[in-house]
């Protein structure tokens, strides 16, 4: 399967869609990894692949930064985080490839569960680190789709079980750069120095298994966007597999993990 085909379900079009699929997950992830970068105050961020706005909320509610730029390519999800953006963020569409700022115009450059959908990852992490200045900080983080992301292991396991065809499509195979070693190696590759991995974790319970399941039908995102595609029946094939799989708790409850590995490094200067 190409590159082309493998990405024909990664559809980023409705804000609210995502919000409801990945968002409350995400947006506590972002909340530990801007924590963890530690930086000052009065920093100006940049934010590449905002999405819904997540990473650029966390940043403007505990960073007090001076101000906050954050691109998306996908204008649905720009529109949506401009309109949630608080004072002193600004939200444009752009692409990662191409950052809309001078040469070391930024102190600190971000991204959060975007890298694995750009291609070629390098091409982004360059481009990140020529917007930053000397000794500035570049970081992101990723979701850890071997292992840590157990939603989305268990939806693709049903669905491979369901679907043989599936397994093509399956984001632990496609996304190997989601691993700590990679990780680093491409940090490395482009010339930071300082370079620190960690895993981020978060708790993710669903009342019950209609709430596990509802946010599957948004039709946003690669385990979304196929089981869209899919007919009625295939649906329900993929539905009963997982419903099958997910470890219930009382009354039905499902607690699960969401584990993203997050990176950072400095540029040299």
């Amino acid at each position: 399967m190409t590159h082309r085909e493998e990405h024909r379900f990664d559809v980023w079009t409705a804000g609210a869609g995502y919000e409801r699929y990945m968002g409350r997950w995400s947006r506590p992830v972002a909340e530990r990894f801007t924590a963890w970068l530690g930086l000052p105050g009065r920093l100006r961020w940049l934010d590449v692949g905002c999405g819904t706005g997540g990473l650029s909320a966390a940043v403007a509610a505990r960073c007090r930064p001076r101000e906050v730029l954050a691109i998306d390519r996908s204008p649905g999800y720009a529109a949506w985080a401009r309109d949630a953006a608080t004072a002193g963020t600004h939200v444009v569409v752009a692409d990662a490839t191409a950052l809309p700022v001078r040469d070391g115009a930024c102190d600190a450059v971000v991204s959060g569960l975007t890298l694995n959908f750009l291609n070629p990852p390098a091409a982004a992490v360059a481009e990140m680190v020529r917007a930053v200045r000397p000794g500035g900080l570049v970081a992101a983080y990723v979701w850890d789709y071997a292992e840590g992301m157990d939603l989305l292991r268990l939806f693709w396991d049903a669905a491979v079980l369901a679907d043989p065809s599936a397994a093509a499509l399956d984001e632990r195979r496609r996304f190997p750069s989601c691993r700590p070693e990679a990780l680093r190696a491409l940090w490395t590759r482009a010339g930071l120095g300082e370079v620190s991995v960690v895993p981020i974790e978060v708790p993710t319970v669903f009342a019950d298994f209609a709430n596990l399941w509802e946010p599957f039908l948004t039709g946003q995102g690669p385990a979304p966007g196929y089981l869209a595609a899919l007919p009625a029946a295939g649906r329900e094939r993929v539905r009963d597999a997982l419903r099958g799989a997910v470890p219930y708790g009382p009354g039905g409850s499902v607690a699960l993990t969401a584990r993203a590995w997050a990176v950072r490094g400095r540029r040299a200067g």
